[in-house]
């Protein structure tokens, strides 16, 4: 059990950011999950864990629990839906990598829960359809999040062909269209928190990526403060500091490593800004094998 354990913490490490965000997710949803199998197979009565990190639909109930606004993207209802989340935050996280950044995607991804959850708050205590149902509704998902993801990688690049199955290949451009009309025609059905949620989520999207094509990074704040939440559980390691030692001897060696290093840095920078004026004249098509690898390990650095 401890070497899974450790596996587990290893694969964390060292995945790419969607990794890391599908293990929380699911993580969450395992422990939730055998928590509540537990109590029940004891008949404990225990307060509504669920609801607590549920988002309400109502302002008062978020008031009484605005933590939610964060919790819920990370909160799912069932196998099958965290299931679908989850593959589609694997696939699109994936693609998203090519064009932004890890840092873009974490930022996205809670800018996006952020802007539906509202949206779906918002639509619940104005539209009359929902006026009997705002006192008890919540929302839980990463759908909006993901929502977001795809809407920008489709800004980004419109003309990039994703293959579907039965369906063959399809730009991003139709792909993201007809979501979003699926949510559009859904929003009065029993699901309308879920579609008007992953509306949120995909506006957020084009947002961000518009915003970003005029050098307007929105993901920025929320960036710096989970940077700054990450660094307070970080363990400070206090190492004693090495005796100065002072070698005497050529130094010539030790320069040539320098400038090799720096040379080969050089060479790996110009290289992705070679690339990317490809992709911004072409298209990501027009990118060979080669060049899509370098591309995506650059934004792994």
């Amino acid at each position: 059990m401890g070497h899974i354990i450790a596996d587990l913490k290893e694969t964390f490490r060292r995945g790419n950011i969607f990794i890391q965000l599908i293990y929380i997710n699911v993580g969450i949803f395992v422990i939730g999950t055998l928590i509540n199998v537990f109590l029940r197979l004891f008949e404990v009565s225990t307060p509504d864990i669920f609801g607590i990190f549920a988002l309400p639909a109502s302002f008062i109930g978020f008031i009484h629990q605005p933590w939610s606004l964060f919790t819920y993207m990370f909160m799912h209802a069932g196998i099958l839906h965290i299931l679908f989340n989850m593959l589609w935050l694997y696939w699109f996280g994936s693609l998203f990598l090519y064009f932004f950044s890890a840092k873009h995607l974490r930022g996205l991804y809670v800018l996006g829960g952020i802007c539906g959850g509202f949206l779906y708050m918002v639509a619940y205590n104005v539209f009359p359809l929902f006026s009997s149902q705002v006192a008890g509704a919540t929302l839980v998902g990463a759908s909006a999040s993901v929502l977001a993801i795809v809407a920008a990688t489709a800004y980004r690049e419109p003309n990039y062909r994703v293959q579907l199955f039965l369906f063959g290949a399809i730009r991003l451009k139709y792909l993201a269209l007809i979501v979003i009309g699926i949510d559009v025609l859904s929003i009065t059905s029993s699901n309308a928190g879920g579609h008007i949620a992953h509306l949120g989520g995909a506006l957020a999207g084009l947002w961000f990526a518009a915003s970003l094509s005029k050098g307007t990074d929105l993901t920025s704040w929320i960036n710096w403060i989970l940077d700054g939440f990450i660094s307070l559980f970080q363990k400070k390691t206090w190492k004693r500091k090495p005796k100065m030692k002072v070698h005497y001897g050529n130094s010539a060696t030790g320069r040539e490593k320098d400038y090799d290093y720096n040379a080969q840095k050089k060479a790996q920078s110009d290289e992705v800004d070679r690339i990317l004026e490809k992709l911004k004249k072409s298209g990501y098509d027009s990118l060979t094998t080669e060049e899509k690898k370098s591309l995506f390990d650059a934004s792994k650095r």
